[in-house]
């Protein structure tokens, strides 16, 4: 049913192989290990662009949180209208929160098809998708520090002598994967938690956090009771992968953001007027109007007529000739004219 998925997933899986067994043997533990955390890395890296997408939606939707949760308010009662209201509100900012689920579904498929591949590895079977009969034999006979991959802390102790190793073995090797795939998951989930918006908190937000932070990372632990080792090598490397993506590209995001505030600032400070600057006056109305027809004022100035000649042909008076205020015209200051007299006589 799932064989479109299993076999890309077997074929990456089988080119790891390969290229691992020329270093370190086929039949080499470390390079079956190795085969699952590559096939693991190689998945996760062509979900990378998805998943860039999957956390900047996330991110969106945390800041629409508080006008959707106003619309709740508006039109608790009217669903249509809210539903209208909240598909208005994500058009408008051009947000689809369906669109950024897309990696989380896409590894649901993968997770069960690795599981088919994991478990197509039994005694006597001639090929498990692109895996032939020898590397069927050779996954089955490999062991991580004497751990087999296909055997469980639960397995009976017929089977675990079937693939020759034991119970302390077993133990001894899966225990420390379990806790190390425990421990990333708790860490992704609270690298993501911390990453929150605290506007957007609300009950249902908290419960979610709580279960991502504890009940996850410990199911992770119940669930490796019961799984193979080459599963618990799977949760161990997407985890792995996981946070440090996580880490990648929220600092991505932050820088981005950084950098449009920086842009933002520069370009009011680019507008302002610098510091002992005056701002920019507006002109008259009347320079205006002659700048607008594309004359030059000062132009406009010299161009004015002069004063015209009086009518009688003689030249126009100067200001100068005319007399001084509160003087009569003709009569000279007698005072000034008795001054010159006595100074003549002397």
């Amino acid at each position: 049913m799932l064989d479109f998925i299993n076999y890309p997933v077997s074929g990456i899986m089988w080119v790891w192989h390969k290229v691992f067994g020329t270093l370190f043997g086929a039949a080499s533990g470390i390079s079956w290990a190795l085969s699952i955390m590559f096939l693991v890395f190689t998945l996760r890296a062509i979900l990378f662009k998805p998943f860039v997408k999957y956390v900047r939606s996330m991110k969106q939707m945390q800041e629409f949180a508080p006008q959707m949760q106003k619309l709740r308010e508006k039109y608790g009662n009217d669903r249509q209208r809210l539903a209208a209201e909240m598909q208005k509100l994500q058009s408008e900012h051009g947000f689809n929160p369906l669109g950024g689920c897309l990696p989380m579904l896409v590894q649901i498929p993968v997770f069960f098809g690795l599981t088919n591949v994991l478990q197509g590895f039994k005694a006597g079977a001639e090929q498990n998708f692109f895996f032939g009969a020898e590397d069927v034999k050779s996954y089955l006979a490999a062991k991580l520090l004497g751990a087999n991959f296909s055997s469980s802390l639960t397995a009976t102790a017929e089977t675990l002598a079937h693939y020759g190793t034991d119970r302390n073995v077993q133990i001894f090797v899966t225990i420390p994967i379990m806790i190390v795939a425990s421990a990333l998951t708790h860490l992704t989930s609270r690298h993501s938690v911390a990453r929150q918006n605290p506007a957007a908190a609300n009950q249902q937000t908290a419960i979610m956090n709580k279960l991502a932070l504890y009940v996850f990372p410990l199911g992770v632990l119940v669930a490796g009771l019961f799984l193979p080792m080459g599963m618990l090598l799977y949760w161990v490397s997407n985890n792995l992968w996981t946070l440090m993506q996580q880490y990648v590209v929220y600092h991505r995001i932050d820088r981005e953001e950084e950098q449009k505030k920086q842009d933002a600032i520069s370009k009011r400070q680019n507008l302002a007027p610098k510091p002992g600057q005056k701002p920019a006056r507006k002109r008259p109305a009347a320079d205006t109007t002659a700048t607008s027809s594309g004359e030059d004022p000062t132009k406009a100035e010299n161009d004015k007529p002069a004063d015209k000649p009086a009518a009688n042909g003689s030249a126009p008076k100067d200001d100068s000739a005319r007399p001084k205020p509160g003087t009569v015209p003709g009569i000279i200051d007698d005072r000034s004219r008795g001054k010159k007299q006595n100074r003549k006589r002397r």
